[in-house]
């Protein structure tokens, strides 16, 4: 393995959370432990990205970010990591496909809130990061609702576990996707920004 990657064995359930985490807050704890929990996960990385290409503007410095997401991740099961950044990749279906390369065996699940699934099919490649790998979709304040109906989720309504099932995520051949419902955190980062200005 290389130096400064996290590590995993052939094997184990890994979710990938993915984001800017300008700044980690209890919300992306709570999504953690909540997927640890129903989807059976061994560990959850934290992909802390060095910048989100559908945003206009840049956020704080990443040593910054990976800070704060270590302070806030207080569970030994949740790794920040700066992978994305160490790869020199800024989009999901690039980080997935390096991923792949370099822990064979492994099975990642990728996480995402209800707001994300609504614009899902807008990111870069959507359809084959949906073929790579499978996705929970965490139900939040004001989208749970829109992300049933949401484009990607009809196109992939038949790749749908029901809830009761998310349990069999990590094993499932993608597309596969489930989306858990889980107690309501109307934190968002956007929101912590604008009250620290």
């Amino acid at each position: 393995m290389r130096q400064g990657f996290p590590l995993a064995r052939p094997g184990q359930r890994i979710g990938i959370l993915g984001g800017s985490f300008d700044p980690a807050h209890r919300g992306h704890l709570l999504i953690s432990q909540v997927a640890l929990r129903r989807l059976g996960l061994d560990r959850v990385w934290w992909l802390v990205s060095p910048g989100n290409p559908l945003k206009a503007h840049g956020p704080a410095p990443l040593a910054t970010r990976m800070a704060a997401a270590r302070a806030t991740a207080r569970d030994p099961r949740i790794l920040v990591t700066d992978i994305e950044a160490r790869f020199g990749l800024r989009k999901t279906a690039d980080t997935l496909h390096a991923l792949a390369r370099l822990y064979p065996g492994v099975r990642f699940v990728w996480l995402m809130g209800s707001d994300n699934m609504v614009q899902f099919h807008h990111w870069d490649r959507w359809r084959a990061i949906a073929g790579q790998v499978p996705i929970a979709v965490m139900a939040r304040p004001g989208s749970r609702l829109a992300a049933r109906h949401a484009v990607a989720a009809t196109i992939l309504r038949r790749a749908r576990l029901p809830e009761a099932r998310a349990a069999l995520l990590a094993q499932a051949r993608p597309p596969a996707w489930v989306l858990l419902n889980l107690p309501m955190s109307g934190l968002s980062s956007t929101e912590l920004r604008k009250g620290l200005r």
